[in-house]
């Protein structure tokens, strides 16, 4: 096992259930209903097909025999031919009507959106999970003044909470669009080599109706509404940039709040789970590094660049089909999936190991503080009788002279101390002092987090309450 390349993402990042979906076992198993959902349907629809052989295909729907189909592609170089010619060895009975009227991609595509929306699903449920525990720390810390950053320079001030409804929101817009593709997708069907039908027509004599009908019952028995109308030998692969479009949402978002992780942990306000045993650095013990927020960002650089494969893919298809899609398509579309499905489990595992430091986050706010307070303090002197011009151009000046005293000289801010010894203004230290009351500056903070929570957030994990209890489990 170690002399040969593996994917650091099936043995690193993504879960087993990810995985499997993935999997050749889940294609193939998936090719065999669709070869019985096709033979139900004919026989239904009045073909020579009993109820014997459609018996016969489901008693090995699921017991593969692998060395067959393989020994048979390596003769006729054809992955979908060699096991229907397997499935036939082990279904005599119904080895004439396996495949009946139907091309490679009646299988591959089909697949391929059935996997996509299973996998869109478990998606899905982590989605919900990661937005539930946010929700939890966005209310427990909604009162927490802090200082929020403009340009990375402070600015004026917000709470925890706040901030985590922020990332909660972005991730509410994935799950709409997330919704909204899953809800949208729909199979191939039965449309033959050039999207056509001709095959199905001349198996039906002619009736189109029947035709029509075969897609239909196809969809049903596979667990979707319906098929595109149109297509030709291929599902459009426009399909595809919208599904990968969702997962480069997701990665976007995830990489928005690992950023703000990890200058939360350079500030030592907010700290990302740090295991007892775990290393931070090879050199300097010491170290707590933000090892995986700076992965879900290295993953999610991955999935918004792989965006542009399936677009290419789309954008090049010549006319109802060509082949150059395939391997393009084995990459990019299971890869993007694995990829973010470890993104989901990091976010999930951060985000409910977070580790706040409530009095770091009143240092920094109250060094600041000052700074912000001068507006308050002005409204303060200008009621006892100063006047505002003038109290706004000694504010001013006395800010410079605080700030030269805090970047030069390496002092405590002393804004206060300056004021206060400002006859201008009227106002004692204690006075000023009795200002500085953090949660003051904090506007609507607390009540945004409450409303947002109450009336967005909520609503949804009452919706999905099902889904709910996730752990997220990671491997390095």
């Amino acid at each position: 096992m170690y002399d040969k390349y593996q994917s650091p993402l099936s043995e690193r990042y993504a879960s087993s259930e990810m995985q499997y979906i993935f999997s050749p076992d889940k294609k193939f198993k998936t090719w065999r209903k669709l070869w019985i959902a096709l033979a139900e349907t004919e026989k239904e629809l009045g073909l020579p097909v009993t109820q014997e052989q459609i018996d016969e295909l489901k008693a090995h729907a699921e017991d593969i025999n692998y060395e067959v189909a393989k020994e048979r592609e390596r003769l006729v170089r054809h992955d979908v031919m060699s096991h229907v010619y397997a499935y036939g060895q082990q279904c005599p009975k119904a080895k004439g009507i396996i495949h009946l009227g139907a091309t490679s991609c009646y299988v591959g595509d089909n697949t391929d959106i059935i996997i996509m929306a299973e996998a869109l699903g478990l998606v899905r449920r982590k989605l919900i999970n990661v937005m539930a525990e946010l929700a939890k720390f966005a209310d427990r810390y909604k009162g927490q003044p802090t200082l929020a950053f403009t340009h990375f320079q402070p600015a004026q001030p917000t709470t925890v909470g706040k901030r985590a409804t922020l990332w909660l929101q972005e991730l509410c817009l994935d799950l709409e669009d997330l919704d909204h593709v899953l809800g949208s997708l729909k199979l191939l069907g039965s449309k033959g080599t050039t999207g056509t039908q001709a095959s199905f027509l001349e198996l039906f004599e002619g009736d189109h109706e029947k035709c029509r009908r075969a897609d239909q019952m196809i969809a049903e028995k596979m667990g979707f509404s319906s098929c595109y109308p149109v297509s030709g030998q291929t599902y459009s692969r426009k399909v595809d940039t919208r599904v990968v479009n969702v997962l480069a949402g997701i990665a976007q978002s995830a990489h928005k709040f690992s950023n703000d992780i990890r200058l939360l942990q350079h500030l030592k306000e907010v700290e990302e789970p740090f295991e007892k045993n775990q290393i931070g650095s090879s050199a300097m013990a010491y170290k707590r590094n933000p090892m995986r927020s700076e992965r879900i960002a290295s993953l999610s650089n991955y999935v918004m660049s792989d965006v542009i494969n399936p677009m290419l893919v789309a954008s090049t298809q010549w006319f109802e089909r060509t082949l150059d899609d395939s391997a393009n398509k084995r990459l990019s579309i299971p890869e993007g999936f694995l990829a973010v499905d470890g993104i989901l489990d990091l976010y999930l595992n951060v985000v409910d190991g977070l580790v706040v430091y409530p009095k770091v986050i009143e240092k920094h706010f109250m060094a600041e503080l000052p700074f912000m307070a001068t507006e308050n303090i002005m409204m303060d002197a200008v009621k006892a009788g100063g006047d505002r011009q003038e109290l706004h151009e000694r504010i001013r000046r006395l800010s410079l002279e605080a700030g030269r005293n805090v970047k030069e000289k390496g002092l405590e801010n002393n804004l206060l101390e300056l004021i206060a010894a400002d006859p201008a203004f009227g106002l004692s230290l204690e006075e000023l002092k009795a200002c500085m009351e953090p949660s003051r500056y904090v506007g609507r903070a607390p009540k945004q987090v409450e409303e947002f929570l109450e009336e967005v957030i909520t609503p949804i994990l009452e919706k999905n309450k099902m889904l709910l209890g996730m752990k997220a489990e990671i491997h390095v």
